[in-house]
């Protein structure tokens, strides 16, 4: 532990020996929320929800391909990124059992529901240089936002406060060919706004059959007919397409991290996506205490991919609307605060899979075979939500919150007749999600808070077929209940933040989708979790000069997961570690920040070793990383800047694992892959512009 906490332990001591000179500016944390850059952000959970914000100052700590990174930040949450195109969100735990992709929380873009009907969420799809902020509600306590087990994640795209039109321009080459470009053309007026956003990217990346690229384009528009009256405007596309090295053996990955898995590689397997987002809200406001904002939205997504196995042709047409009404009544000086609201989204999913003739295609990679399945799935996921807050005293306030969520799929199978099909249907029984949030302020504006609340998460559509095709009649949702405690402390006249949280969540009906071949899982329902934890996140500004100011920052997780009741034929894996899960997690670093324009961020980050397998008999590596950036801002007139920004990733070269797979399968006499190599010490270099027209 000693060895862990170190490097930044010592680099905060130091920092905070310095003598502070100026009082800096206003500390914009908020009683109810976590804060983690000095740049105010408008927060979107209910009432004194507690949530942690990331704003698009602490994005410019990492390079522009670095989301996952700074979502990092946040503790209780961990995102494994076995590359561009794949990654895993887990929070507090929640999600780490899931083979692929990130599901059991919810993802919102500009307050639009973007997690499929089976609640599967796809953050690769949005460009961190089009995001303004990042918002994350760890646990069920979101009752507006889902009530998942996981949370929930709020994107908010770049806005301009600024009455201008203005033109920019972001460009970045890098390591492993990287060539990156975001074009942004903005306007903003008294009662309209206009954004237009192109992005390009395309890299080699660090492995064999690593290529990936990408070109995007993001409309986001509003207009006020008066004070109380809006409308906006939303449209996001992405067209990508990504290679796939897949993950490597312990053999192969000591042998050589590069190398993409010789089935996948023999393959050439990639996938291609062409996503859309379309979305149309409006604001309108009653009067001083009542507003309601209604949106409709429809996604789109096509996607074909080419496996070892055999290649998946899948499009889904996804549409639904969100409306929410916000309002008070009483004392002004102790007004009661409400908010109730729905949510619907709708989904048609048509998938098919074909045989893969590659091994016949003289070594020119996958080649479309007969087809093997034809399917369509209708799902349906409506969730009615409201909350109410009391403020007891002028220190102590009292929220309660409801979510209600209905869950229906309707599955057919297009490609089997007669005894042979396997048309079925699942209609999942309304569950009702209480939560209870408790706030008292206490003097010199430090608060504590709690909270108890229950959540539930859906299964994948993995989970809830068999091998076979047909749904599992027997499937049941997960649910958990959620206990919480924590504060919020100022200290240092604003200058010294810190947030500390206790909490544990019980699981029940432990969702396990169990690999039995190349491309199938058994999902079932195995037992209990228990989930407990502490988190740790503080912040340092500290003025060395009139002209030079660092800002220290830590957070810290500690993951005491275990399975409670979990038997697996017979196996019986209680008292366990939680496979997935990383027992400590530390990020850690400083911001220097010159009033002429220098900039220098340094990051660490120490991710634990994780159990790989239910019995605890494999782990995957403990493993350091540290990453550094460079920059210098110069505003070379009333109208015209310029930025040059320098960024090392993996400073040390440090070899590790940026993502797991737990419970792999070895096929054929082939050793398991559990693993998916990091990138080794690679570079980029940024050139900025604004011009104001």
């Amino acid at each position: 532990m000693r060895k862990i906490l170190f490097p930044f332990v010592a680099l905060l001591i130091q920092l905070q020996s310095v003598q502070s000179q100026v009082t800096p500016k206003d500390s914009l944390t908020n009683l109810e929320e976590v804060i983690l850059v000095d740049e105010l952000n408008q927060k979107q959970a209910t009432g004194i929800t507690v949530s942690s914000i990331i704003g698009s100052q602490t994005f410019e700590n990492f390079g522009p391909l670095d989301l996952t990174t700074a979502i990092n930040q946040v503790a209780g949450v961990y995102i494994l990124s076995g590359a561009l195109n794949t990654n895993r969100i887990t929070i507090r735990g929640v999600g780490a059992r899931t083979p692929f992709g990130t599901d059991k929380l919810r993802l919102y873009y500009n307050n639009i529901p973007v997690t499929n009907g089976t609640g599967f969420s796809t953050i690769e799809s949005f460009d961190l240089e089009n995001l303004g902020g990042v918002e994350v509600i760890k646990g069920p306590k979101g009752t507006a936002f889902g009530a998942n087990l996981g949370g929930a994640i709020l994107l908010r795209s770049k806005s301009s406060s600024l009455e201008s039109t203005q033109l920019s321009n972001s460009f970045t080459v890098g390591s492993y060919n990287l060539i990156k470009d975001n074009l942004a053309f903005e306007h903003q007026e008294e009662n309209f706004s206009f954004q237009m956003r192109y992005n390009f990217l395309e890299t080699d990346g660090y492995r064999q059959n690593n290529r990936f690229q990408r070109n995007g384009v993001l409309l986001n528009s509003a207009y006020e007919f008066n004070d109380n009256n809006k409308i906006s405007l939303l449209l996001n596309y992405i067209d990508y397409e990504a290679e796939i090295p897949s993950s490597l053996s312990r053999t192969a990955i000591d042998e050589d991290p590069t190398q993409a898995a010789a089935n996948w590689l023999a393959a050439q397997g990639f996938e291609a996506n062409k996503y859309t987002l379309l979305g149309l809200s409006y604001h309108h406001r009653f009067s001083s205490r009542l507003e309601n904002t209604t949106g409709i939205f429809y996604t789109y997504l096509d996607h074909y991919e080419p496996r070892p196995f055999n290649i998946l042709d899948e499009f889904t047409n996804g549409y639904g609307f969100r409306s929410v009404f916000s309002g008070n009544f009483g004392a002004k000086e102790k007004d009661i605060t409400y908010t109730l609201g729905a949510e619907l989204y709708k989904d048609e999913y048509n998938w098919g899979t074909f045989e893969n003739l590659f091994r016949e295609n003289d070594g020119n990679g996958s080649l479309l075979g007969d087809q093997i399945s034809d399917n369509r799935e209708f799902r349906r996921q409506f969730s009615a939500f409201g909350s109410i807050s009391f403020p007891f005293t002028d220190k102590f306030i009292v929220q309660a919150g409801l979510n209600l969520n209905k869950t229906h799929y309707d599955f057919r199978d297009l490609f089997n007749t007669g005894s042979l099909n396997r048309n079925a249907k699942r209609n999942f029984d309304a569950i009702f999600l209480p939560s209870l949030d408790l706030t008292y302020d206490l003097a010199g504006g430090h608060t504590i808070f709690a909270n108890i609340s229950r959540g539930f998460s859906n299964p994948s559509l993995e989970e809830t077929l068999t091998p076979d095709g047909v749904i599992n009649p027997d499937i049941e949702q997960e649910t958990g209940t959620n206990y919480e405690l924590g504060t919020n402390l100022l200290l240092a006249k604003g200058k010294l933040i810190l947030n500390l949280s206790i909490y544990r969540m019980d699981v029940k009906n432990l969702l396990v989708a169990q690999r039995t071949g190349e491309d199938e899982f058994l999902g079932k329902n195995a037992g209990k979790t228990k989930h407990q934890g502490v988190e740790f996140y503080g912040e340092h500004t500290i003025n060395l000069s009139t002209k030079l100011k660092a800002r220290p920052f830590a957070s810290y997780t500690y993951n005491d997961h275990s399975f409670v009741d979990f038997v697996d034929g017979d196996n019986d894996f209680s008292g366990n570690p939680l496979t997935g899960v990383p027992m400590h997690q530390v990020n850690a670093g400083v911001q220097i920040n010159h009033v002429g324009g220098i900039f220098w961020n340094t990051t660490y980050q120490y991710i634990d070793r994780i159990p790989l397998t239910d019995s605890n008999t494999l782990y995957s590596n403990a493993f350091r990383l540290f990453n550094t950036k460079l920059g210098y801002n110069k505003k070379i007139s009333e109208s015209f800047s310029v930025a040059l920004h320098l960024g090392i990733n993996n400073l040390f070269n440090t070899s590790y694992t940026r993502s797991v797979l737990i419970n792999a399968v070895g096929f054929g006499g082939s050793e398991p892959r559990y693993f998916y190599p990091g990138d080794a010490r690679n570079y980029y270099t940024s050139v900025q512009f604004r011009y104001f027209l």
